[in-house]
């Protein structure tokens, strides 16, 4: 896929999710998202980068551990995504956080600025991971470290038949190699690629709940990766595109609530120069 039009997609296709998104993924991300955070280690007064940051939903977590003589700076390429997360750094008061607009293979930052790079869930739609991971090296100080949480492999990802549920219907291209960074050693490889060192990996399961099939399927459709293309359909599409994700995730239904497998990958290093 042209690196310039995945850009494109994912940047409108967020703008398209962002106010779905906490709604549809908050409470089922943040086991994995806290334990990114736990893994990360932010201390009182450390300045901390999220890349690919959403709507805030480990910015503000991290803004806490960090305290107020700590700053972070979270980017993301969604116009939709930076606009929610200042709003609610402005109602919460929120003053050790700044948001802006930038693509993670880009980024508009000087070299050596922060204790520590994060990313949490972005690192599946940038077309150059090992670009974007270069970055978050250039931008950490000697000593500063990075930790990116990502989806597992495809196999242990209950909810995976959403992508070609899609393509059936419309030439999404979302991301055409959304599990590659958490299958094997993958991201630990693309880390090492980037110069990091003192790399480790870990694995979290466990499963996603929603107590409806309209909670599921919005969350799929409406809240994530494939919004701009299921924009893109008719009324009647989204019906029979729903009725197909459902019955894809039907044998995952407790009788009480649906309890989608999920996997996370956790890698982290060093900039030890």
């Amino acid at each position: 896929m042209n690196p310039d039009l995945q850009r494109r997609v994912q940047r409108y296709g967020w703008d398209k999710a962002a106010r779905f998104y906490e709604a549809s993924w908050q409470k089922q991300l943040k086991p994995a998202q806290n334990w990114m955070l736990d893994i990360a280690e932010l201390t009182a007064g450390e300045h901390v980068l999220d890349v690919a940051c959403g709507t805030g939903l480990v910015t503000f977590p991290a803004a806490k551990s960090i305290g107020s003589k700590g700053k972070i700076v979270a980017t993301d390429l969604s116009d939709g995504m930076i606009s929610i997360a200042a709003n609610i750094a402005r109602e919460q008061q929120v003053k050790n956080v700044s948001f802006a607009r930038m693509d993670a293979e880009a980024l508009k930052i000087p070299d050596e600025s922060f204790d520590i790079a994060i990313c949490a869930l972005g690192i599946m739609y940038v077309p150059d991971p090992v670009q974007t991971l270069k970055e978050m090296y250039r931008v950490l100080k000697p000593s500063g470290r990075a930790a990116v949480l990502t989806w597992g492999a495809r196999k242990n990802c209950g909810w995976a038949e959403i992508f070609p549920i899609v393509d059936r219907r419309v030439k999404s291209d979302v991301c055409p190699l959304f599990f590659q960074q958490g299958t094997g050693q993958t991201l630990a490889s693309t880390f090492k690629t980037a110069g990091l060192e003192g790399i480790k990996t870990e694995r979290l399961s466990y499963s996603i709940k929603y107590s409806t099939d309209e909670e599921a399927y919005l969350a799929a459709f409406a809240g994530g990766p494939v919004a701009l293309a299921y924009n893109k359909f008719d009324p009647q599409t989204k019906d029979k595109a729903h009725a197909e994700y459902i019955a894809s995730i039907k044998k995952f239904w407790d009788g009480i609530q649906y309890q989608i497998p999920g996997e996370f990958v956790t890698v982290s290093g060093y900039k030890f120069q």
